[in-house]
């Protein structure tokens, strides 16, 4: 039963692997230049006491890669799923071969558990040598891009540590149930892409947040941690946001009035107290708003609310998220041993 596995799974195996090499021999090329180039970076920044735009400035140059290294992690599971999970039976049951196995002292039970074990560990093996390869190359990123992009931000988050692993389980099951409750491959390869993809969406905008109770502060609007300033003309109101602990995930970050209501800040202070310095007969203009800018919105009473986790939550999130996911993967399991002793033929 394992051989045959084997045997009916080369194809979409050598394709996923083989592109992985493809990836490997890309990032061993360049990620060694990458980690030169960082730390020559940091050791002159370091000489000359000023790297305090470093960090951004190394990011962002290249951010292009990275970016696309990004978006291949988190677009492998939903392509294991799609290509490895929902076929994996419906290609069985659309020839017929299925009942070959069953009528050769194999049960069903072995015969989806040897499936769903060696297919499964597969996905979840080429998911773990993705997100290594990908971690190895980005550690001088991840470095430079704590205040610019930290990991534990949505937009990475999902292509590193062990998330990408229970992420490519969870699809290739739900792709393999798609594929035994539809019993056609096409359907079961667009449920499985349609669901798997909102799962994606959703997960991070209203699950991962609350898997660990988040942090809240409310803190004074300083130089220091001001973050952004904007006038809205349309709604006449200014914002501004500010940065939380280093490192963070921040998840909401609103102005509040004295009594802690939420409020905008009032837009004639723009032109007001927060109106830019002019500038000095050859010098540049000081960077941000006034200090007097500041000190008129403490006396006003606005202060800025900040919900977030912070770095040193990243594993924990990690594990949690994990952990949901393996839940999910085994309920499905469960239904697909079900639905194949009850319900196929």
């Amino acid at each position: 039963m394992i051989w045959l596995t084997l045997r009916q799974f080369r194809v979409q195996a050598a394709a996923v692997f083989g592109g992985l090499a493809v990836l490997g021999v890309f990032l061993a090329a360049t990620g060694p230049g990458l980690a030169d180039d960082y730390g020559r970076g940091l050791a002159s920044c370091t000489a000359q006491h000023n790297c305090d735009q470093f960090g951004s400035r190394f990011f962002s140059e290249h951010w292009g890669n990275y970016g696309v290294l990004v978006a291949i992690i988190i677009a492998l599971p939903g392509l294991i799923g799609v290509f490895w999970g929902a076929p994996l039976i419906t290609r069985e049951l659309e020839t017929g071969t299925h009942r070959l196995v069953w009528n050769q002292s194999i049960t069903r039970t072995r015969w989806l558990a040897v499936k769903l074990g060696l297919v499964g560990l597969s996905a979840m093996v080429a998911a773990g040598i993705a997100v290594l390869a990908l971690s190895w190359w980005a550690d001088p990123l991840d470095k430079a891009g704590v205040s610019e992009q930290p990991r534990i931000t949505p937009l990475l988050f999902g292509a590193h540590g062990v998330v990408p692993i229970g992420y490519a389980g969870l699809a290739f099951v739900l792709g393999v149930t798609a594929g035994v409750l539809t019993r056609r491959t096409l359907p079961a390869m667009a449920i499985t892409l349609a669901v798997f993809a909102a799962v994606q969406v959703v997960t991070p905008l209203w699950i991962r947040p609350h898997l660990v109770p988040p942090k809240s502060a409310t803190v004074t609007i300083t130089q220091q941690n001001l973050s952004q300033m904007t006038l809205d003309n349309g709604a006449d109101v200014m914002e501004v946001q500010t940065s939380a602990a280093p490192g963070a995930w921040t998840i909401e970050n609103r102005t509040v009035d004295a009594s802690g209501h939420e409020a905008a800040l009032p837009p004639s202070l723009m032109n007001g107290a927060c109106a830019p310095a002019p500038p000095e007969a050859g010098h540049e203009p000081p960077p941000g708003p006034p200090e007097k800018c500041f000190t008129e919105i403490a006396r006003l009473g606005f202060k800025q609310k900040v919900v977030y986790q912070p770095a040193d939550r990243f594993w924990l999130l990690q594990w949690a998220e994990t952990g949901l996911f393996a839940v999910l993967a085994l309920g499905l399991s469960g239904l697909c041993f079900y639905w194949t002793r009850r319900r196929l033929s």
